[in-house]
């Protein structure tokens, strides 16, 4: 990006907001610490992780419940969400290791739909003009899905090390994002002082 898209003139100058971006570079060695547990020791790793989602849950519940006390605003959506949180929290605190299966479980089957609806998608687009490369994509996309339903049990017990893999990943590609806000921020810095 260069500098001359950062001028006082630029209509959407007020709407930009930045993350601090040493907060972002937290985020991302956290990423890392959390996929290099994932990788040495998956399923201690992935049960204490499910152990701090049920905790967030419980407490998630809790908030939404006391946030009515001085916000009304759908009010149904945060009694429901609220008795949910707290009741799904509760049962992940008191049973972690038999809460990651599931967990695990309905997170394969979660992607192999997700997987499965987006190549029906995007062979639907094909047909439309979007072209054989879509469609192929949509194919595998397709076959993924199917395979990941008929090994859901292979494709459980391998989750912990491909999120492990995947936050690597994530955890990288955000000190990067990270050092690009850095970048960002000294630049508007200086559009702004001048």
């Amino acid at each position: 990006m260069t500098t001359e898209n950062f001028s006082m003139g630029n209509a959407i100058w007020g709407e930009v907001k930045l993350p601090p971006w040493w907060l972002v570079l937290i985020e991302g060695i956290l990423l890392i610490i959390i996929g290099i547990f994932l990788l040495l020791n998956p399923y201690k790793s992935f049960v204490s992780i499910i152990w701090v989602l049920g905790i967030y849950w419980l407490i998630r519940g809790i908030l939404d419940l006391v946030s009515l006390i001085w916000d009304r605003t759908f009010w149904g959506w945060k009694i429901f969400a609220g008795i949910l949180g707290i009741i799904a929290g509760w049962i992940v605190i008191q049973h972690p290791l038999g809460s990651s299966v599931v967990i695990s479980q309905v997170t394969v089957f979660m992607l192999a739909f997700i997987g499965i609806f987006m190549g029906i998608s995007a062979i639907v687009r094909a047909f439309k003009g979007a072209g054989w490369g879509t469609g192929i994509m949509g194919g595998i996309s397709i076959l993924l899905g199917i395979l990941l339903l008929a090994n859901s049990a292979i494709a459980t017990v391998t989750l912990p090390w491909v999120l492990g893999f995947l936050a690597i990943f994530g955890g990288i590609m955000t000190i990067i994002g990270s050092f690009q806000v850095r970048s960002l921020e000294k630049k508007i810095d200086e559009l702004t002082s001048s």
